[in-house]
């Protein structure tokens, strides 16, 4: 039976196999056991020539025994190591096995990193915890198995009624009809900012819009309406955007504006090549690990009038707001607000 321990009437019987010449599996069946539990049993209690159900009962007895000292609260010298190694930012398996390493003829000075991780897990052990001076690189404060991180994972990435970029119109891929757009945010230092950046797949206009707080799903949706509300007709066929959580509410945008929203595959840039090269791009003017909250939206406006106006070899150095005008005239339609 699972979770249960031998009993002294099973050592004993198992006792008895062995002095009748009976396989482990025999006595095993004979006891409705599993064949492992009884050939672990004789192994680690002295073999087929010195396993005496006695003895073998009392060991299990003591081993068994609760509470128990855990190797690191036992050894000072060993605690002191491992938190020597999470001071370096070492995970528990590397400590464990740099140890395995450093004193391959001193077992009381190796751990296993498991059982580095149940000391740090293990809410009873509270004075053990404190001693460890752990942090783990990825954080948490409980232990999860992959079952449970793959659902957290799942939720944290849905994206309710999501159309995927295989269903986007050709039109879209061959950049000759104007009104498809790319989208996706730029993020500023601890992703506690952002700015939302827009590209005009076929003239490469650029419209950058402030972030005043944070990116959640529903500030973005309004955003985004706010961003591409004043567009005419023309420019409103599609936008195109990754599979970032801030989309959630695409629906609410898409009803808002009339912009269907195809969301590009998982870890596919190219997907969105335009966007990817303008938020290279807007990295001049927004480095990297900057606090983007600080530019006002006039400063956005700007900074989208300066790319805007830049002379681009994929246009045969036209400019973006040439190309605009360029259709826009000969649509009779022009920006409106």
């Amino acid at each position: 039976m699972r979770g249960r321990g031998l009993t002294l009437a099973e050592r004993e019987d198992i006792s008895r196999g062995i002095a009748a010449g009976c396989s482990g599996r025999v006595i095993a069946a004979g006891l409705g056991r599993d064949y492992g539990v009884v050939n672990r049993e004789i192994a680690r209690c002295g073999g087929r020539q010195g396993y005496r159900a006695y003895v073998a009962h009392e060991r299990a007895v003591v081993q068994r025994a609760r509470p128990k000292r855990r190797k690191l609260e036992s050894c000072a010298q060993l605690l002191a190591m491992v938190n020597a190694g999470f001071q370096q930012r070492w995970s528990p398996r590397q400590i464990s096995a740099r140890l395995a390493k450093d004193h391959l003829h001193e077992p009381w000075l190796r751990v296993s990193h498991e059982a580095i991780y149940q000391a740090l897990y293990c809410q009873a052990r509270g004075a053990l915890r404190a001693e460890l001076k752990g942090v783990l690189r990825r954080g948490g404060t409980m232990r999860l198995s992959r079952a449970q991180r793959a659902v957290i994972i799942a939720k944290r990435e849905a994206i309710p009624d999501k159309i995927m970029i295989s269903q986007r119109p050709p039109e879209a891929d061959e950049r000759a009809v104007p009104g498809h757009w790319e989208g996706d945010l730029i993020m500023g230092a601890r992703n506690r900012s952002a700015i939302i950046t827009l590209v005009e797949r076929t003239t490469r206009f650029v419209i950058l819009q402030r972030v005043p707080y944070d990116h959640n799903a529903d500030r973005v949706a309004l955003l985004l309406t706010q961003a591409m509300g004043r567009l005419p007709h023309l420019l409103r066929r599609s936008l195109t955007w990754d599979q970032g959580r801030e989309m959630a509410r695409h629906a609410r945008f898409t009803i808002a504006t009339g912009i269907p929203v195809f969301f590009a595959d998982p870890h596919s840039p190219w997907q969105r090549g335009s966007n990817e090269n303008t938020n290279g791009l807007l990295r001049e003017f927004f480095p990297k690990g900057t606090d983007l909250s600080i530019h006002s939206q006039t400063d956005l406006d700007n900074v989208a009038y300066l790319l805007n106006g830049r002379p681009r070899q994929t246009l045969d150095f036209d400019t973006p707001t040439e190309r605009l005008d360029k259709l826009l005239t000969e649509a009779g339609e022009a920006l409106t607000g």
